[in-house]
C-alpha cells in the first residue's frame, strides 16, 4: 500500500470512507512525519492530540453509519494566523507569544466541521509580512527542496505561508491553510511545487484571522493537486455574518464541476507581465503553459493590463497603511506581550512593548503606513494609491471582454537561498510583482506547478479569473496539471 503520507486530500477522504484504512491510521502517520521534521522549522506548535481526536470521531461516525464530511479523516496544517480555541495563536510575532484565543476562526471551524483534524500551527512571516518566511520571531522555515547539484544551501519556502508550503511539499501534511494579501499563497506554492488558490475577496471569512491589510487579506487552501484545493476550498468558504466583507453567496460545487475541457474558452496573455529581469526559464514555462491550454481547447489571445507597473508601488502604500491601523491594537494592555519598565507611564509601556514585540519588517511597514496616512501626505500617497487600485481593477474588467482567464508567471524567479534578499527590502518586494495585481482587484488566482528548472527547483504558473469564477481558474489549473504531469517531490534530507 502507498504510504499514507503520500496521499492527498481526495485519496485520504475516499480511502477512509471506503474503509481502506482508518482516519486514526492516517493521523498517526502524519503525526510521526511532523515529529520527524523539526529541521524544517515549519511548526510553531504541534497538536497531535487534536489530529487524533478528530480522526477518532470520523472513525466512530463511519462505524455508526453517519454521513462523513468533505474533509473527513484529513489531517491538515493550520497557518498560525488563524485563531484556534485553546491553542496558542501568535502570527509568528513575539508580541502575541503565548496568546491563547477563547474562540475559533470561522475558516478553521468550517474545516473541523467537515471532518479535518489539526496537526499543528504553522510558521509564517511575522503578521504575514514577508516573501521568504525569514521575518518570523520563531526562526525561518527551510524549504524541503535543494539544488540538484548537491548544493545544501537552505532555500526559502516562500512567504508568508512558508510553513504551509513546506509541509505540503515535504509530505508532512496533505494540505494546509494559507492566507494571501499580495501573493502569500501563490508565491510559496510556486517555490515548493504545490498548488494554492486565493479565492475572490470575501469568499472565505476573515473573522478570527489576525489582520494584516483588511481590504486584501483572503484565506485559501494549499495542497498538492487542483482537485484537493477544490475540495478544501469548498469546506473553507461560505457566508459569515461576523465578517462584514463576507460574500453572501452559496458555495459552488467546485469539485463536482471540475473539467479540463477548455473548448470555447479564451486565455489572455498580458503583455505587461513580460518584465525585465524575469528568469528565462520562467518565460519558458509560460510558453509551455500557453501550449498546454491550447491543447485543452482554449484560444490564447494577447491582452493589455496597462497599469500593471503601478501595482507594486500602490500595494506597498495601501497594505502598510492598513497594517499600521490594524496593528495599533497591540499595545500591551489587553493581551500578548507587555513590557513595563520601572516607573514607566502608559506611553512608555506602549513604546517598550512595541519595540520589543514587533520585528524589523513589521516596524518598517508600520512606519511606512503611518507616514502615508499622515496629514501632509494622505492625498499625495494613500488616496493616489487607491485611485491606481481602481485603475488596475478597471484594466481587468476590460480584459474580461476579451478572455475568460489570464495566464501569467507566479513569480519572476525560482526559490532563492535564505539570506539572499534580507538586506534589500525592495528586492524582496519584487517577488510579488506578478501576484499583487490580482490581490488589488480582489480576483481569484491560483498557482499550479509547471516544471523544474535547470537547478531542479519548481516553477509555477498563475491563473487569474473573473470575480466569483473560481471554477474557471480551477478548470484551467486542472488542464495545466494534467498536461504538465508534474510529480516531482523533494528528496528527503531532514
Amino acid at each position: 500500500m502507498t504510504e499514507l503520507t503520500e496521499l492527498g486530500v481526495k485519496a485520504i477522504r475516499d480511502g477512509v470512507a471506503a474503509g481502506d484504512f482508518t482516519a486514526l491510521e492516517v493521523a498517526e502517520a502524519h503525526n510521526a512525519a511532523v515529529a520527524a521534521a523539526g529541521e524544517l522549522n515549519a511548526f510553531i506548535v504541534t497538536t497531535p492530540d487534536h489530529a487524533l481526536a478528530a480522526a477518532e470521531k470520523v472513525d466512530s461516525d463511519r462505524a455508526a453509519g453517519k454521513a462523513l464530511g468533505a474533509m473527513a479523516g484529513v489531517p491538515i496544517g493550520m497557518k498560525d494566523l488563524f485563531a484556534t480555541q485553546g491553542v496558542q495563536t501568535t502570527a509568528a510575532s513575539h508580541i502575541l507569544e503565548r496568546f491563547t484565543p477563547e474562540y475559533e476562526s470561522t475558516v478553521s471551524q468550517n474545516l473541523w466541521n467537515a471532518g479535518a483534524g489539526m496537526l499543528g500551527k504553522l510558521n509564517l512571516d511575522q503578521f504575514a509580512m514577508g516573501s521568504s518566511n525569514e521575518t518570523s520571531y520563531f526562526g525561518n522555515v527551510v524549504s524541503p527542496w535543494r539544488h540538484k547539484d548537491g548544493g545544501n544551501a537552505d532555500l526559502a519556502p516562500g512567504g508568508s505561508s512558508g510553513g504551509s508550503s513546506a509541509v505540503v511539499a515535504a509530505r508532512i501534511a496533505p494540505a494546509a491553510t494559507g492566507t494571501d494579501t499580495g501573493g502569500s499563497i501563490r508565491q510559496p506554492a510556486a517555490f515548493t511545487g504545490i498548488c494554492g488558490i486565493k479565492p475572490t475577496y470575501g469568499r472565505c471569512s476573515r473573522w478570527g484571522v489576525v489582520a494584516f491589510a483588511s481590504s486584501l487579506d483572503q484565506a485559501g487552501p494549499m495542497a498538492r493537486s487542483v482537485e484537493d484545493c477544490a475540495i478544501m476550498l469548498e469546506a473553507m468558504a461560505g457566508f459569515d455574518p461576523k465578517d462584514s466583507t463576507s460574500l453572501d453567496l452559496p458555495v459552488p460545487e467546485w469539485e463536482a464541476n471540475l473539467s479540463a475541457d477548455l473548448r470555447g474558452k479564451k486565455v489572455g496573455i498580458p503583455r505587461e507581465y513580460r518584465m525585465e529581469g524575469t528568469d528565462p526559464e520562467i518565460l519558458e514555462s509560460w510558453e509551455r503553459g500557453k501550449e498546454w491550454l491550447r491543447d485543452a481547447g482554449a484560444e490564447v489571445v494577447d491582452i493589455s493590463l496597462p497599469h500593471t507597473k503601478y501595482a507594486l508601488p500602490a500595494y506597498y502604500i495601501i497594505a502598510p497603511a492598513e497594517a499600521s491601523s490594524n496593528l495599533a491594537r497591540y499595545d500591551g494592555v489587553r493581551y500578548g506581550l507587555r513590557e513595563l519598565p520601572d516607573g514607566a507611564g502608559l506611553q512608555d509601556m506602549y513604546a517598550a512593548t512595541r519595540a520589543e514585540g514587533f520585528g524589523d519588517e513589521v516596524k518598517r511597514r508600520i512606519l511606512i503606513g503611518t507616514y502615508v496616512l499622515s496629514a501632509g501626505f494622505y492625498d499625495a500617497y494613500y488616496n493616489q494609491a487607491q485611485r491606481v487600485r481602481t485603475l488596475i481593477a478597471r484594466d481587468f474588467e476590460k480584459a474580461w471582454a476579451q478572455c475568460d482567464v489570464i495566464l501569467a508567471p507566479t513569480t519572476p524567479t525560482a526559490a532563492f537561498a535564505l539570506g539572499d534578499k534580507t538586506d534589500d527590502p525592495l528586492a524582496m518586494y519584487l517577488n510579488d510583482v506578478f501576484a499583487v495585481p490580482a490581490s488589488l482587484a480582489g480576483l481569484p488566482a491560483m498557482s499550479v506547478p509547471a516544471m523544474l528548472n535547470g537547478d531542479g527547483l519548481p516553477l509555477g504558473l498563475q491563473l487569474i479569473g473573473k470575480a466569483f469564477d473560481e471554477q474557471g481558474v480551477l478548470n484551467a489549473g486542472l488542464a495545466i496539471q494534467q498536461r504538465a504531469g508534474f510529480d516531482a517531490k523533494p528528496e528527503k534530507w531532514w
